[in-house]
């Protein structure tokens, strides 16, 4: 079952309101250089998933990812205010997988490349293996 509007409404509102709480009230000095990439809420709006993603080595995400983790009252509770929702939502931080996935996908687009320009080499120096024209001539019968 998909999601409704207003969820997606929510959800696209609180990833706004997280990222400009990381880039102006969070001075964390653990935290890195995060950009949140999607923000996911329930049906019911009582819990939200935040993926985001950090600039740098696998130090620098754990740091981040404890830096979160520490700030995340203050991101619920402003992300309440903003909201004006009846009920906050619970805030679960997750790390998003997508430049493992770029990586993964460019690696494997250079595998094809390669590949490609191996069949163009046999390509221009093959031959027909049945000549020139495959098909079978009709035979002309003179009376």
């Amino acid at each position: 079952m998909g999601q409704s509007h207003r969820s997606l409404k929510v959800a696209d509102r609180i990833k706004v309101v997280v990222a400009q709480i990381l880039e102006t009230k969070i001075k964390d000095p653990r935290l890195g250089f995060v950009t949140v990439t999607d923000a996911r809420v329930t049906g019911d709006l009582q819990n939200a998933s935040i993926f985001y993603t950090v600039f740098g080595d696998l130090e620098q995400r754990s740091a981040t990812a404890a830096a979160l983790e520490s700030a995340k009252g203050l991101i619920r509770s402003a992300v309440g205010r903003e909201l004006g929702t009846r009920i906050t939502p619970s805030i679960e931080f997750f790390e998003d997988g997508l430049p493992e996935s770029a990586l993964a996908l460019d690696s494997l687009l250079s595998k094809v490349h390669e590949l490609d320009a191996e069949v163009a080499k046999l390509r221009k120096d093959a031959t027909y293996a049945g000549g020139e024209d495959p098909y079978k001539a009709p035979k002309i019968i003179e009376d």
